[in-house]
């Protein structure tokens, strides 16, 4: 039968804050008789071909290897072929297996119904293709279990992970990880992975914030984990790429670029309530370790942005001045290379303090050598430029030249802003 879809009842027994506003630890699952310990959901549109064979393996290898009771749930989006059917099938062959039929269309939304009424302490999800080893699904949810950690999810760029797959998938997936850190500060490596996790309790606190019902779904769910303070354990995965797979790489990639815009701006208004969400649930942070010592405290996004641009406006002003100087006894490349790099040392080291909020010594030297990485980016683009201009116009006059100067240094202060938080003064690199 088609399973209804009816709201979980909260544990009152849940975790309570300790005096002083810290968060309890999270208590670890005790397995009874009444419900099972994990409930995976195997979202669906249209997969009336794969979700047997898919369900058979994922159930055969939870009975052999998951020690605990389970579930699995079929979450049908509105199948327009014999997906229900064969779903509705599989429920009588399986005392485990269960189906959800939604309406309409959305992996975020599937979840989010499935996860909200599942009386399962832990919830899980994973793509009907299967694409990911299954030998991780413990490794996977056995933190949450334990309550080591609130959320888990499968990464594909972990460096000790195996993947197989297209080199556009490749790229396009690292390319939104960059974007993701350089914008939402995030430090989870893989937000897309059809393989994640979390505890119910987290899920029941965190799910009703969460707008997006499609494949921005699992970003956002990430970001507002770690915003409050909760604990995302990653596991490296062996994963193999579907060749079948339907998903309209663009359209996505679009929607997933508004979501952030979104959530960013959320984030920056303080309209997500991140703070009393970190009080209520987020793990206390570890004092008396020296862990800070080289580590301020980090400014928000916009006080990022907005530091960011003063620091900038002035190295370009002192940039300027430099180059007007050097140029009146040296030729215009020399004069840009002995200007750039100048003001290259003294912007780094103002950003890593003032913008990044990064204090002492420790990594100081790196930081300057990897600034000066980045800021040969800015070389190229402005030496580009002056290059371009004697072709196109030779003979220019100063001015021009200095105007092709601001325009090539506006586009490299973009990309050296991404590089410096999602590279040089990302927080887990200051810390290791």
């Amino acid at each position: 039968m088609t399973a209804a879809i009816a709201p979980r009842t909260p544990d009152p027994s849940g975790d309570a804050p300790l005096p002083g506003g810290r968060p309890s630890p999270r208590a670890a699952v005790e397995p009874d008789d009444s419900a099972p310990v994990l409930d995976v959901v195997v979202p669906v549109f249209n997969e009336e071909r794969d979700l047997g064979p898919c369900v058979q393996r994922l159930h055969a290898h939870l009975t052999e290897a998951f020690p605990y009771r389970f579930r699995i749930t079929v979450a049908d989006n509105a199948s327009t072929d014999r997906t229900l059917a064969v779903a509705q099938a599989l429920v009588t062959q399986y005392d485990e297996v269960s189906v959800v039929h939604l309406d309409q269309k959305g992996r975020g939304r599937a979840l989010r119904a499935v996860w909200s009424a599942s009386d399962a302490p832990v919830l899980a999800y994973m793509d009907v293709d299967l694409s990911t080893d299954l030998n991780a699904l413990l490794p996977l949810v056995a933190p949450l279990i334990s309550g080591h950690s609130d959320l888990a999810i499968g990464s594909r760029l972990s460096r000790t992970s195996r993947v197989v797959r297209g080199a556009k998938r490749e790229i396009i997936s690292r390319c939104y990880n960059v974007i993701l850190r350089g914008t939402l500060r995030a430090r989870f490596s893989d937000a897309q992975c059809g393989f994640k996790a979390i505890r119910a309790d987290v899920a029941e606190r965190l799910l009703p914030l969460v707008e997006d019902t499609a494949w921005f779904f699992d970003t956002e769910l990430l970001v507002l984990a770690e915003r409050s303070g909760l604990r995302i354990h990653e596991v490296p995965v062996d994963w193999v790429d579907d060749p079948d797979s339907r998903v309209d790489v663009v359209a996505t990639a679009v929607a997933d670029l508004r979501g952030v815009a979104r959530v960013g701006k959320a984030l920056a208004t303080g309209a997500l309530p991140v703070a009393q969400l970190r009080r209520e649930l987020g793990r206390a942070e570890i004092v008396g370790t020296g862990a800070d010592e080289t580590a301020g405290v980090a400014p928000g996004m916009t006080a990022q942005i907005l530091r960011f641009a003063l620091i900038g406006v002035i190295s370009t002003v002192a940039f300027l001045l430099l180059y007007s100087l050097f140029r009146t006894a040296m030729p215009a490349q020399v004069s840009n290379l002995f200007a750039l790099v100048i003001t290259a040392v003294a912007n780094t080291a103002a950003n890593r303090r003032l913008t990044f909020g990064i204090r002492g010594k420790r990594h100081a030297g790196r930081s300057q050598v990897e600034g000066l990485v980045v800021f040969g980016l800015g070389l190229v683009l402005t030496s580009g430029s002056l290059a371009l201009l004697d072709v196109v116009s030779p003979g220019a006059g100063h001015v021009t030249e200095l105007v092709v100067l601001v325009i090539a240094n506006a586009v490299a202060t973009l990309l050296r802003f991404v590089a410096y938080r999602s590279w040089v003064f990302h927080p887990r690199r200051q810390s290791a």
